[in-house]
């Protein structure tokens, strides 16, 4: 549950995504467990939530990643930060 929660609020700084890939290992594994103790369900269906939310939210992050260096490929090589910002907003103001 901790690693899902840990993942959901990493997973806009990429690294959550393998945080909550653990988490939803071990809440699979504590799932498991919990069918045959009956014991700790609650926080296992609680883990495989937050890890599924963090997994959506980093893949995401990383798709919007991508399409902001696609966009802006070509604004690299700037003389300084005025020549890149304003390069920046030219291409993303293109469409």
């Amino acid at each position: 549950m901790v690693l899902g929660i840990a993942g959901l609020l990493a997973a806009p700084v990429l690294i959550g995504g393998r945080l909550a890939v653990a988490g939803l290992i071990l809440g699979l594994a504590a799932l498991m467990t919990a069918g045959r103790t009956g014991a700790g369900r609650g926080k296992a269906v609680t883990a495989l939530v937050t890890s599924s939310l963090a997994v959506v939210v980093a893949a995401l992050a990383v798709v919007l990643l991508l399409w902001y260096a696609n966009r802006t490929q070509e604004c690299y090589r700037p003389d300084s930060l005025h020549q890149y910002a304003q390069c920046v907003r030219l291409h993303l103001d293109a469409n």
